[in-house]
């Protein structure tokens, strides 16, 4: 994943571009980078983020980056924002996004006799190969367009140019854009809460597909937003911070309607609810409002050090990290029957190793209850994870085994519908391999509810594997 932040400003910038930025370090944990546009031209610094945080590696050059407009990102990918000279002048480029056609446009684009720098795993950087996908055109508008319609995934972006800054959304709105304004200046980001303490209000979410520009005076729509959305259902369960808001709806409050929806349909009988530290905790509460049941914290997360636990790429790194991040609470675990809230499982990695340290810890029961439905097929649109297989995907792997290795797309229908036996032998197959007392996955039309927009404007694909 990754996220962006984007200002316009009467004012040197730089201050409200730093913390802006900042406050999407929890979408990205390896590159950040910030570039601005000033009476100097354009400046930029790019670092890695993978020792140590965002604001520290930053810090020494905020009085070098000065200017009115500058864009900012964090990304678990490739090096951005990428600057660009070509027909329409200099700008910065950054996006979020997942070209899955990435190969088809590279060829067709070196037809023309261009070049693009391959990055050191030996792949194109996507934020350049939209930028090229951008020049093909003989506008901005015209070459934003190209570029939504061209990618099969997801793409959003903002382009610094020296008369403003560019923001366009997902042509299906998959990922967010926000605009916030104050007087004298503007902003447009990934995380709406990203600017409320620099002084900016609520502007508007930007539609499916819309595409604008802004300077520190005002917005002008260049493309009108689409009537289609497929916003990712996971935002609200797992990515976005307990404090953001997408489509007008709550982060925290999603959760907590999560766990209740939960709670709602189970008679477990246990001693204190808890949440995996920190997206389950709030799934965990609102499960603990409606029922009653004590909320614990039996186990803490160390924070300071310990990164998030599925962005290492080699396996043991994972294994690694799923053991080491979390502390146990002995005196709230000995003898407690524990119901445990994860927002989801992937691969089985790091509930397999917090059931055990709980277990080993004294726990007498250890019932999990994800966030989630089984997660069927990797996802197309967001780089949610690195794996390289759906088969890493424990509901897959269990089917696999209880299909031996014979599975058609209408078998993983079955297995998706929270009602058949199919679906009933995988969650039982997945309990006894992680060593649960208990599993209950949340059901699919539940979690829907729980978000409250209308479905048809959510994408489902991970877990039922619908466009």
């Amino acid at each position: 994943m990754g996220g962006f932040f984007g200002v316009a400003s009467k004012e040197n910038c730089t201050f409200d571009l730093f913390f802006g930025t900042d406050y999407h370090s929890h979408l990205g944990t390896r590159r950040a980078s910030m570039a601005v546009y000033g009476e100097k031209g354009f400046s930029k610094a790019i670092h890695s983020i993978e020792g140590s945080p965002f604001r520290t590696k930053f810090e020494k050059e905020l009085g070098d980056l000065e200017g009115h407009y500058g864009i900012g990102c964090i990304s678990d990918f490739e090096a951005q924002p990428v600057l660009v000279r070509s027909h329409h002048g200099t700008f910065a480029i950054s996006t979020i996004s997942k070209i899955n056609n990435a190969d088809e446009i590279v060829n067709e684009i070196l037809d023309g006799n261009t070049h693009f720098f391959e990055m050191s795993n030996g792949e194109i950087n996507p934020t350049e190969l939209v930028a090229a996908m951008i020049n093909q055109k003989e506008n901005f508008i015209d070459g934003i367009k190209y570029a939504l319609d061209k990618v099969d995934g997801s793409l959003s972006l903002l382009i610094l140019t020296p008369k403003g800054i560019y923001a366009a959304r997902d042509r299906l709105g998959r990922t967010p854009v926000v605009l916030g304004k104050k007087d004298g200046a503007r902003c447009a980001c990934f995380e709406s809460f990203s600017y409320l303490n620099l002084g900016y209000e609520d502007d508007r979410e930007l539609g499916p597909g819309e595409v604008v520009v802004f300077d520190e005076n005002q917005v002008k729509t260049l493309v009108a937003p689409g009537d289609q959305m497929r916003i990712c259902t996971f935002l609200w369960v797992y990515y976005g911070y307990p404090s953001a808001s997408y489509e007008g709806v709550s982060v925290e409050k999603m959760r907590y309607n999560c766990g209740r929806f939960l709670a709602k349909r189970d008679n477990v009988e246990v001693d204190v609810v808890a949440g995996v530290p920190d997206s389950g905790t709030a799934h965990a509460i609102g499960y603990a409002n409606e029922t009653g049941i004590p909320f614990s914290r039996p186990f803490i997360k160390y924070t300071p050090t310990w990164p998030r636990s599925f962005m290492p790429t080699m396996q043991t790194q994972r294994n690694l990290i799923a053991h080491m991040k979390l502390i146990p609470v002995h005196d709230l675990i000995r003898g407690q029957r524990l119901l445990l809230i994860d927002d989801s499982i992937v691969r089985g990695t790091q509930l397999r190793e917090t059931t055990e340290f709980l277990y080993e810890s004294g726990a007498k029961e250890v019932h999990i209850r994800p966030a989630c439905p089984p997660l069927l097929f990797g996802c197309r649109y967001l780089n949610f994870s690195r794996s390289t297989s759906e088969l890493e995907l424990i509901g897959r792997k269990v089917i696999e085994e209880l299909e031996d290795g014979e599975v058609s797309r209408e078998t993983l229908e079955e297995y998706a519908d929270p009602d058949s036996e199919k679906y009933q032998a995988m969650v039982d197959a997945i309990c006894k391999k992680l060593n649960f007392t208990s599993l209950r996955y949340h059901r699919l039309d539940d979690m829907l509810e729980s978000v409250g927009i209308d479905k048809d404007k959510l994408c489902t694909y991970c877990w039922n594997g619908r466009e």
